[in-house]
């Protein structure tokens, strides 16, 4: 019983009957000019017809029928302009769909009506419309609200009716839902690589701090222990620039950031290993600036996290860092001596974020022990970057 009367219970409900009335109240008005019931199915072929019609029935359908997915980008009536013929025909269904609906709504009136006869007819009063030819009776006050039963049914249906049908002929096409897919997709994307790039950037922070204040501590030297510091101090000043960036782009997803780090700053990331004990020797060939820009935020962050887990399960060794830019590629290696388990990477989710970053610009990722090192080669193409520039657009960077 509770189910059946849950319906009744929800304002959705009456919003919908109010939306079965607004085209009966426009019919109404040419019923005073002309009793051709015809005429308003008529007139509403050209209506339709006009792009802007599916716009305006869209947003009303929007409003009273799914009031719940009201300015959702997924939602099942879309709000947009006729683009196509194929989407005015549809229009024009609508609306004549809308029309009969809306007539059988001013037919379920007389319901309430006969109510209303039955309650006066109690009083001697002969019953008209609905309850015409009943006998006047005082029992009549019994059978009052038997129409009103009906009417809530109609009302429900009535409503549940408009709104498939709405989602039927004013839903958003294939092509409609296709970009919405692509764009919620570019979102989920979008936040997956900020939140791989701020576990990198906050990793390596927290890395570079730990081995500075572990090697301070043992050093026992007043100006190593000074230089340590300040390398945590710049380290963590950059991992704080980089956590407010991401928390501002969760917050207004609109609002232009300042630019991520390329390749051309990747001195600094070799100067925070070196500070922190490791000796870098580093080799550049090729021009940086004929790296794409999204090539180049990423191999920053690549280059950042493989440093990264040098220090954290190898410590301060020797590291070799061998960046090229050759053939239409960029080339990345970084590679640090073996030192028994402590030269191997661990399982975290450091690696495998190189290898998606990598494949998200069509490149790939390699990490193999070779000739007593470890290393982690990573090559990328400078053309294959459509989808990563999409993903990226969003965010003004």
């Amino acid at each position: 019983m509770h189910h059946i009367l849950t319906p009744l219970t929800s304002a959705v409900t009456y919003s919908r009957w109010l939306h079965m009335f607004i085209p009966a109240a426009a019919a109404s008005v040419w019923f005073f000019i002309s009793d051709a019931f015809w005429a308003p199915l008529l007139f509403a072929v050209p209506i339709g017809l006009i792009p802007a019609m599916r716009l305006e029935e869209g947003i009303q359908a929007q409003l009273l029928l799914t009031p719940s997915e009201r300015g959702r980008p997924d939602a099942s009536i879309a709000a947009a302009p006729s683009s196509s013929w194929a989407e005015r025909w549809r229009t024009v269904l609508w609306l004549e769909v809308r029309l009969l609906i809306s007539a059988g709504a001013i037919l379920a009136l007389w319901l309430p009506v006969a109510s209303i006869e039955l309650v006066l007819s109690a009083a001697g009063r002969p019953p008209g419309g609905l309850a015409e030819g009943l006998d006047p009776h005082w029992w009549n006050v019994l059978l009052a609200p038997l129409p009103i039963v009906p009417l809530l049914v109609l009302v429900v249906l009535g409503g549940r009716l408009s709104t498939a049908a709405a989602r039927w002929l004013l839903g958003p096409s294939p092509t409609d839902r296709l970009t919405v897919l692509e764009g919620l997709t570019e979102e989920l994307l979008e936040r997956n690589r900020m939140a791989r790039e701020l576990h990198d950037s906050i990793g390596h922070a927290l890395t570079v701090a730990v081995v500075q204040a572990g090697a301070a501590r043992t050093a026992n030297d007043p100006a190593f222990t000074e230089r340590a510091l300040a390398a945590i101090e710049e380290t963590g000043r950059d991992a704080l620039e980089d956590l407010e960036r991401v928390l501002r782009v969760l917050r207004e997803s609109g609002t232009p950031v300042s630019r991520r780090p390329t390749l051309a700053e990747a001195e600094r990331l070799l100067d925070s290993a070196r500070s922190s004990g490791a000796k870098v020797d580093a080799r550049v060939s090729g021009n940086l600036g004929l790296v794409p820009a999204p090539v180049s935020r990423e191999g920053y962050r690549i280059l950042q996290e493989s440093l990264t887990n040098v220090l954290r399960h190898a410590g301060p060794v020797s590291v070799r860092v061998t960046i090229a830019v050759d053939g239409g590629r960029l080339e990345l290696e970084v590679a640090n001596p073996l030192s028994g388990a402590a030269g191997l990477p661990g399982s975290g989710s450091g690696l495998r974020g190189i290898r998606e970053r990598a494949a998200l610009l069509g490149g790939k990722a390699r990490t193999e022990s070779r000739e007593d090192e470890w290393r982690v080669s990573v090559s990328l193409p400078l053309d294959g970057i459509r989808w990563s520039d999409a993903v990226h657009r969003s965010s003004g960077r």
